[in-house]
């Protein structure tokens, strides 16, 4: 899927984190799009014009009186070619100049005349972060219409821990990316269940499944691109985490119902993804049992059904379910549908989904069918959420007020 964006204007300000910057030019260049690096005087202390201008393929500006722009306005056209401006990082005094409007400089400059969407990286010692000045600049950054990204907490170059650290390149790219997808669930809450769960038998042996719980995280990260608050409720699984959505980790069946009960009263939306596993064990064994010449039998009892107890609520929430099969997909699936009384459901045959990368759904709703041709699996759950959405918002669901006070009454 081609990013979102095509050219864009990358500010680099004074700060350690501008190392950084370069490695996101590069990443950026490669999704196809065409990077103007401005450096700040702080910035080119770090990170030479140079290193920019061979990453990004173009001239690197860092004078407001650049001769290299014909009618000598680099700040009118820079940032009327850009469709953004991330600066990255953006120190505490170039926040600062950017709540006062200071234009003292080419990339300040630029900032106070764009016509474009303007993001910052904050990077910076945790304590000039948590300073009262610094959030009292943040708090207005944000009501000016502008987007922050981070910071992160961890190891500073200082040496000391703690908030303010810029995001790593990657982090960046992905919320730069999700920041220009359609927001068809802005205000809307939304609960995912993702990966398999583990039932165990004794302290180290269990039964589980070969999920690798990407394509939950991936409509986790699709939901909160398209504007909704996001609760993921994880097996376990080693995916990191998408920016913005709050990660519950659980193991067993039941743990899972209980975190999706603890939180489904005011979801708009549960999508389920996980391999829940079918059965688990009635016994389960403290220590870890010897192997011996004998056969162990072993008593199975199932699990609870997440989904159908979510969709059989009095007023549930609008219900996305998931049917993974080895043969006779659309059949079982309908009939998985049709049985759990959902409104939407997402086919996929196990062997192609399992541990891929990528992915090939059909969605069944009361409409018919929707083929989602094999592609990657994020491409797949934007494709999904935007099915999703259109279908809640044409009545699917009530609204969450009322489903609340119903659920107390």
């Amino acid at each position: 899927m081609a990013f979102p964006i095509k050219h864009l204007v990358l500010g680099v300000t004074g700060g350690v984190a501008a190392y950084k910057a370069a490695e996101l030019t590069r990443l950026l260049v490669k999704a196809g799009v065409g990077v103007r690096v401005v450096l700040t005087e702080g910035g080119s202390r770090f990170v030479t014009p140079h290193t920019f201008q061979a990453l990004s393929g173009r001239h690197v500006f860092t004078d407001l009186w650049d001769n290299r722009v014909p009618n000598g306005m680099a700040h009118i056209d820079l940032s009327r070619e850009a469709d953004a401006i991330l600066i990255a990082p953006a120190s505490a005094d170039f926040m600062a100049k950017l709540v006062h409007g200071t234009a003292d400089d080419l990339l300040s400059t630029l900032c106070l005349a764009r016509d474009c969407p303007l993001l910052l990286a904050p990077a910076m010692n945790r304590q000039m972060w948590e300073n009262p000045a610094t959030q009292r600049n943040v708090r207005q950054l944000k009501a000016d219409g502008i987007t922050l990204f981070g910071p992160d907490a961890g190891e500073q170059a200082c040496g000391e821990n703690g908030m303010g650290r810029m995001l790593e390149p990657e982090a960046l790219m992905a919320m730069l990316e999700g920041h220009f997808q359609p927001k068809p669930l802005k205000g809307c809450k939304v609960l995912v269940t993702a990966g398999p769960t583990f039932e165990r038998i004794d302290a180290v042996r269990g039964i589980t499944n070969q999920s690798s719980g990407k394509m939950g995280f991936a409509v986790a990260r699709a939901a909160q691109e398209a504007g909704a608050e996001v609760i993921l409720v994880a097996g376990l699984v080693s995916q990191p985490t998408p920016y913005g959505v709050k990660r519950i980790d659980v193991e067993s069946a039941q743990q899972m119902q209980q975190a999706v009960n603890a939180h489904i009263s005011v979801q708009d939306l549960f999508i389920a993804v996980a391999a829940v596993a079918d059965y688990h064990p009635l016994q389960q064994h403290e220590q870890k049992l010897k192997k011996d010449a004998q056969i162990m039998q072993i008593e199975l009892a199932p699990t609870v059904d997440i989904l159908a107890s979510v969709a059989s609520l009095p007023r549930p929430p609008f219900c996305v379910g998931f049917a993974a099969e080895s043969q006779n997909l659309l059949d079982y699936a309908e009939q998985k549908r049709k049985r759990k009384r959902l409104p939407l459901l997402a086919a996929n045959l196990v062997q192609n989904a399992f541990n891929s990368d990528d992915n090939e759904l059909v969605l069944l709703d009361d409409h018919g069918r929707t083929p989602l041709p094999r592609t990657d699996k994020l491409d797949q759950a934007r494709q999904l959420i935007a099915h999703a959405a259109r279908l809640y918002h044409a009545g699917g669901s009530p609204a969450p007020a009322a489903r609340t006070l119903d659920r107390k009454a």
